[in-house]
């Protein structure tokens, strides 16, 4: 139990030595040494600890102790400064004191960490969103401190009001932090509600002490050393031992839904702060007594706060935007992707559907074609026939032949069966196929040209079916492009990854109806010259092997077919093995 929490043990036994040295020691330098080397020591401690977390620790979390370690660096710059005048140069702080701007200023990285939020899960556009909200935040309490506390530190110096308006506005700063931190202390849970409550109660200690050691400064009765430093040991020693003690805590992000109504607050926030600059101006103009360069330096600090902070608003709204633009876009990408896999769904169904049903017909038609045909090549063969008669029944023959072979295909398409897969090489089935397609056609008018990268591993999968569907998709390139008067047909083969994508691009006259091609039946070929059955029987092909098949018009012209196949475990290592 004792290890657990042993850094909280230390900072106790650090408070109560220095409460033991205050009550006992003198009033002297000696004193004034330890107090001022305690407070940086401590300080140290807790600036070096942030800063290990932010090199530690994963992702948002890195934010939040960054800004962590910078808040506290900023309060050792001003201890140092301390140091400095009441150890090296034995005066007194001087009032006003340049570096109580830095301290000032240092409150603002810790508001900012903490409503960060690191707890909670974050998506890229809020992030973008937090680094310009605390952009705002800085750029507002900067001018806040110079409408407020300049006029009186270096415009026309008047030490009692300056001191007066610098401890209500570092007041209000304190209290802004503690509001942030009881705020997340109250909506998140576990090891992070443990991290804010310790910072919490820390910081509730030092605003409180901080109240009396003003007063005590006001009175004289404050010296360094004494016992009115321990509100400020005590706190500075607490959050050193709560960093300290987070590098052993699970703090994990999580998702967490915030009400509407907090979501608006950083907006309203920002609008507040926009439309109070005006408001401030004209109460500068109409109702500020104090004297004529105070009032000019006012007016220059509200212009300037508008010209930023509106810039701010300006970048704020841009990047809530380009977020919008992101997430529609998303949401298209994601309603396409959902309405291709509909219809690859339907298209499957449909395939089924009726390849049960074109089995049992041609099954049926078989029997009596052949008999027709067999009938037919007896009266041919045996009967003395005139011309008119042979010629007759020469077509009678041709038309059964055809009938037959449309009888076949329609067979092959409905015994569609996952066949043999084995390693092979789509390179030499590419290279057969047009080999085979070209030899038949007119030589010059249809320029192929196959272009296969070199990683390109073999894949698994069955070499004749996939032959028939290169050929499929080949000759009716080929054909479309001998239509248009002649041009070119590219294949591309390329491995994405764990998938081969190959690419059909031709120069020919488009395809009317590409979100049709792969129906049954679908044909744009004249009569008599395809079934419409090919491509059909094609995507069943890929399909059966986990590919996709998709068919487009290119801008510039032409058709273009992708087949995407995916590579098994023993294709890709006969890939790397190779």
């Amino acid at each position: 139990m004792l290890s657990r929490h042993r850094w909280f043990v230390a900072a106790a036994g650090t408070t109560l030595a220095f409460a033991g040295v205050s009550l006992f020691a003198h009033k002297g330098y000696a004193l004034t040494i330890f107090a001022d080397l305690a407070g940086l020591v401590l300080m140290l401690a807790g600036a070096g600890a942030s800063l290990s977390n932010a090199v530690s620790r994963p992702g948002p979390q890195r934010s939040f102790w960054t800004l962590m370690a910078l808040g506290l660096s900023l309060w050792v710059s001003n201890q140092a400064a301390w140091c400095y005048f009441e150890i090296f140069r034995h005066r007194e702080i001087p009032d006003p004191f340049f570096f109580d701007i830095v301290l000032f200023f240092h409150v603002v990285p810790l508001v900012a960490a903490v409503a960060w939020r690191p707890d909670i899960a974050k998506k890229q556009a809020r992030i973008h969103l937090s680094l310009i909200n605390f952009l705002m935040l800085l750029g507002w309490w900067t001018f806040l401190y110079a409408f407020v506390v300049f006029p009186y530190q270096y415009v026309t110096l008047n030490v009692r009001i300056y001191n007066v308006y610098y401890d209500a506005l570092f007041l209000a700063e304190n209290i802004l932090l503690i509001g942030v931190l009881a705020l997340a202390a109250l909506t998140c849970s576990g090891a992070w509600r443990r991290l804010y409550t310790h910072l919490l109660a820390a910081q509730l200690t030092y605003s409180i002490g901080s109240q009396f050691l003003d007063r005590a400064i006001i009175t004289g009765r404050y010296y360094s050393g004494s016992f009115y430093d321990l509100p400020f040991i005590a706190p500075i020693a607490w959050v050193a031992a709560t960093i300290f003690s987070a590098r052993e805590w699970d703090l994990p992000a999580a998702e967490f839904k915030l009400d509407p109504r907090w979501k608006k607050l950083v907006p309203q926030l920002a609008m507040l702060a926009i439309l109070s600059l005006p408001v401030l101006g004209v109460w500068t103009l109409l109702f500020d007594k104090s004297d004529v360069p105070s009032r000019v330096f006012r007016i220059t600090a509200v212009l300037c706060a508008m010209l930023i902070l509106g810039a701010f608003v300006f970048l704020r709204q841009y990047s809530q935007d380009h977020a919008l633009m992101t997430l529609l876009g998303e949401s298209r990408r994601a309603y396409e992707g959902q309405k291709q896999l509909q219809n690859q769904l339907v298209q499957q169904e449909k395939l089924a559907s009726l390849g049960s049903l074109i089995a049992g017909a041609a099954h049926e038609i078989d029997d009596p074609l052949h008999a027709v045909m067999n009938y037919s090549e007896q009266l041919w063969s045996k009967e003395r026939l005139d011309e008119q008669q042979t010629a007759l029944v020469r077509k009678i023959v041709n038309q059964a032949q055809r009938t037959r072979d449309l009888v076949a295909n329609l067979m092959s398409f409905a015994q569609q069966a996952p066949g043999e897969k084995t390693l092979v090489d789509l390179s030499v089935l590419l290279h057969r196929a047009t080999h085979m397609l070209g030899s038949k056609r007119t030589p010059g008018k249809v320029q192929v040209r196959i272009n296969i990268d070199d990683n390109v591993p073999r894949i698994h999968a069955n070499a004749n079916q996939l032959f028939q569907t290169f050929y499929e998709i080949i000759e009716n390139a080929m054909d479309a492009v001998e239509e248009s008067g002649g041009g070119e047909l590219e294949i591309l083969v390329q491995r994405h990854g764990v998938e081969v994508v190959l690419r059909f691009s031709d120069t020919g006259p488009g395809i009317r109806e590409p979100q049709r091609v792969f129906d049954p039946f679908y044909t744009t070929k004249p009569v008599g010259k395809g079934t419409g059955l090919g491509l059909s029987a094609v995507y069943g092909v890929i399909r059966d092997h986990g590919g996709q098949i998709t068919c487009r018009n290119k801008p510039e012209g032409g058709a273009e077919f992708q087949i995407v196949l995916p590579l098994s475990e023993a294709a890709q290592t006969a890939g790397a093995a190779g």
